[in-house]
This record gives structure tokens, sequence and C-alpha cells, in this order.
């Protein structure tokens, strides 16, 4: 079924942050109808083959309910930014990592482990210290920076009596000593919007837990690896986190699928709404 000429676009959110005020500002300054959609009242039939909208901006942030909101979207053939492919894959730190390896994108050293007993095993052979992150999640959370055995013992023990399925899987990963910031970089379609320093005293340079968003440079080799890592996991509206080693090299560490841009936006001037809108566009065939 196609849909029709008018057919107005749809933007999944359940809050709305100031992101979405501006996104939904540019779509506005365009003269584009939308619909905005609460993904926890979403109810779809799916013998109903509708297709009611020319493609779907999904900034949910539950990765469960934005990864089936959006497959049953593109069940009706409906463009969904992002693809949910890519939401699959930047949703889980493991797959994230396997599909930066794969694609030759250079990204910290990483073991994973199935239980705590074999995740100790495996820690003491990477070297202390190391760094466990859960499997999913976002803002710095739960992360775990462990500098010796008795660190990672108590931390282990932790994670075991959560009694979560997600905490079960161990992902450990290479302490990189950075120089009190990392970068985060917008990546849209093939173009790098821009990108700042999250800076801190902190090891976690994450806005969300306090780190400053100064502007950062958009210089060739940023602007190559981050666009490799974008495409890597598919591509899309993308956030990519990098870390510079000691000599000054870059590595990737991991990509956000629901780009958070507020804090760039303020740093760099740049109006990345509006690129994500006309990225929409050409996505919708607008």
């Amino acid at each position: 079924m196609s849909r029709p000429n008018d057919a107005p676009l749809a933007v999944i959110a359940s809050r709305i942050r100031m992101e979405e005020k501006l996104i939904f500002a540019a779509l506005a300054r365009h003269g584009i109808p939308y619909d905005q959609l609460d993904e926890r009242s979403l109810v779809m039939a799916l013998e109903d083959t509708a297709v009611p909208y020319a493609a779907v901006i999904n900034r949910s942030i539950s990765n469960t309910r934005s990864l089936y909101a959006t497959r049953l979207f593109e069940a009706r053939g409906i463009p969904v930014v992002n693809r949910s492919q890519v939401i699959e894959t930047c949703g889980d730190k493991i797959l994230t990592s396997l599909a930066l390896l794969q694609a030759g994108v250079p990204t910290p050293r990483t073991t994973v482990a199935l239980t705590p007993e074999a995740a100790l095993t495996a820690i003491d052979h990477f070297g202390y210290p190391a760094v466990l992150k859960p499997v999913t999640g976002s803002w710095g959370r739960l992360l775990a920076k462990v500098n010796d055995r008795e660190a990672a013992e108590a931390i282990l023990e932790h994670k075991e009596m959560l009694g979560s399925p997600a905490h079960s899987v161990i992902y450990i990963q290479e302490y990189i000593a950075k120089p009190g910031r990392d970068i985060r970089v917008n990546v849209i379609g093939d173009r790098v919007v821009n990108a700042i320093y999250r800076c801190s005293e902190h090891w976690i340079t994450n806005t969300a837990r306090g780190a400053v968003a100064q502007p950062c440079e958009l210089t060739p080799d940023l602007v190559e690896l981050s666009l490799r890592a974008a495409q890597a996991v598919g591509g899309g509206v993308l956030a990519v986190d990098l870390l510079e080693r000691p000599d000054g090299s870059l590595i990737v560490t991991e990509i956000n699928h629901t780009m958070e841009f507020y804090r760039t936006v303020t740093a760099t001037g740049v109006d990345v709404a509006e690129a994500l809108v006309a990225y929409v566009r050409q996505v919708a065939r607008l």
C-alpha cells in the first residue's frame, strides 16, 4: 500500500526534552505536518497495513520500546530514523564492538564473559585497571573502573546479586588514560554535523554526569573515523563517542542511536535539529 502524498511525519517521544522541542520547531519552520506519538500508548494491529505517515522520527528513550515500535512501522513500509537494525546494534555494546571490529574501526580491547567466575579470570588475564560496563544502558550509568582484584570481586558479586539476566553478561573493556575529556561527534547520514569535548576531572566524562561541553574542531581524522564508525553500525542519526589515546590517536568507544544534542548546540552554535529534519526529508523523499 502506498502512502498519501500529504501524509505527515510521526515523532515518537514519550519525554519532551530540549532536543524534541528543537525538532518540533524545525519541522514547523519548514511547514512539515507531524504527529507526536507516545510509544507507551501505541497500539498497532499486525494485520493493519495502512501507511498513515511519510516517515517516523524515533526519539524514544526506551531501547526495547524504540526497537519494537520501529519494527512495527518498518513492517508497513514506513521509513524510520533510525532503522531497527541500527537500534539493535547500538543498543547492545557487544554488537556495537563487534560491528566496529568487523569494519576495522579502532576501539578499546574488549572481552566478554558469561559468569562472574569466568569474568574474574578474564579480568586477571586482561590486566588492571579495567572498565566494566552494562551491555545495555546509557548516560554513563553502572560503569565501574576496577583497579585491582578485590574491587573486581566486589563489583562482580554486586552484579550477580542484582539478578537481572543483563548483569550475567560481563562486558570488560580496556581502560584508556584519556586527557580529562572525551569527544562526542554527531553524524547525520553521510555528514559530520558538529563535535564537542566532554571535559571532567572524573574518569566518566558524560555530560549527564556533570561533564562540561566545549566545542571540538572537526579535523579530517576525526571526521573520517566518525563516518566510518557510523557506517559500521548501519548509518543514520548517530552520536559517536571517541577517546584520545596518550599518543593522540583516536579510538571509538560507543555509538548512541538516540542522539542527545542540546549541549552540542549550545557549545557549537550548530543547528543539529535543522540537519536532522533535512535528513528525514531526504529519507522520506518529501
